[in-house]
């Protein structure tokens, strides 16, 4: 128990790179065919952005509530993807891969740690 804040933020990062993965290699042009929808539905490119943010979360929700078969797990994994995805979109533009995951990673443990580790 005393390392399941460690555990949430392996399988979040996991679940991150499933989702790239998934999304990018696989679905790729549904994803594109999807994201053009949601930008006809929604007119504006923020909540484009938005709706897409609110889905990979989903997705986050999903995977974690399984794996741990706890949804608060997932509602809270997601919530703080989701959080940290907003965030460092507006604060921090230029940002690589590796300082993306890094950043994610570093974040999410802190908060488990916060939650489960004491």
């Amino acid at each position: 128990m005393e390392l399941l804040w460690f555990y949430i933020a392996i399988v979040l990062a996991i679940s991150d790179v499933l989702h790239t993965t998934i999304m990018w290699k696989i679905f790729n042009n549904f994803y594109i065919i999807l994201g053009g929808l949601i930008q006809q539905a929604t007119k504006t490119t923020w909540q484009t952005w938005l709706a897409h943010e609110i889905m990979e979360a989903g997705f986050h929700f999903v995977i974690l509530s399984i794996v741990f078969l706890n949804p608060s797990i997932g509602i809270l994994a997601a919530l703080i993807h989701f959080v940290i995805d907003i965030t460092h979109t507006i604060l921090i533009r230029n940002m690589g891969e590796l300082e993306h995951r890094a950043l994610h990673f570093v974040v999410e443990s802190l908060f488990f740690i916060l939650i489960y580790g004491f």
